[in-house]
Formats: C-alpha cells, sequence, structure tokens
C-alpha cells in the first residue's frame, strides 16, 4: 500500500471518489439519451382509425391531439353519441400508440431499468 498526497493511502484499486464520478458521469450520459430519445418520440405523429376509417385521430408523442378527422358517412344526426364513441376511441387508442412508443423508447435507454425510485 502506497501514499498519495494526491489520493492518500491506496492498494492499487479506484478510489470511492473515482467511482462516484464515474458513475455521475455515466448518470449523465444516460439522462443526454433519454433526452434525446424523448425528443425523437415527441416528434412523432400517431395515427388511429376506427369505424372502417370513417374517424381518424392524430396525436403527436406528448400526447397531444394534432387533428381528427371524420368522413361524412360517420355523421348521423340521429346519431351523434355514436360519432362521438368513435371520436373517443381514435383518440384513446393513437394516445395509447404515442404511449407505448415513449415507454419502449425509454426502456430502450434505460435497459428497462426501474428508475421511479430515482424520481425520473
Amino acid at each position: 500500500m502506497g501514499y498519495s498526497a494526491r489520493r492518500g493511502f491506496t492498494n492499487g484499486k479506484v478510489s470511492g471518489a473515482a467511482r462516484q464520478a464515474e458513475m455521475q458521469a455515466k448518470i449523465a450520459q444516460m439522462q443526454e439519451q433519454m433526452n434525446a430519445a424523448q425528443e425523437s418520440v415527441e416528434a412523432q405523429v400517431f395515427t388511429a382509425s376506427v369505424g372502417g376509417g370513417v374517424v381518424e385521430a392524430k396525436v403527436n408523442g406528448k400526447k397531444e391531439v394534432v387533428a381528427i378527422n371524420i368522413k361524412p358517412e360517420a355523421v348521423d344526426p340521429d346519431d351523434v353519441e355514436m360519432l362521438q364513441d368513435l371520436v373517443v376511441s381514435a383518440v384513446n387508442e393513437a394516445l395509447r400508440q404515442a404511449g407505448d412508443a415513449m415507454e419502449k423508447s425509454m426502456n430502450s435507454v434505460t435497459g428497462n431499468l426501474n428508475l421511479g425510485a430515482f424520481g425520473l
């Protein structure tokens, strides 16, 4: 075991401070990768159509509705509830797709780690 004024007593192993610095660098790198993955998914548009394609919803990766398309044959003044249900179904499906894409993207970066304990 040797002594260095800079490193203290060493036995050839990496010090705790060096391990901590290395871990912090890895965490910062993972954070950058997560941010890039998130931005990539947020830029995408997810589309879902229901009712044989008469109602279509588009949402972005931020889970914001960006468009609703309704074909004229879906509009029945005597059955507005059906049209409302179709719109809700299309929006929910598009949002589900966006959520799944975000989860898959984050899992690819984190290796399926549960980062909830870290507040991430």
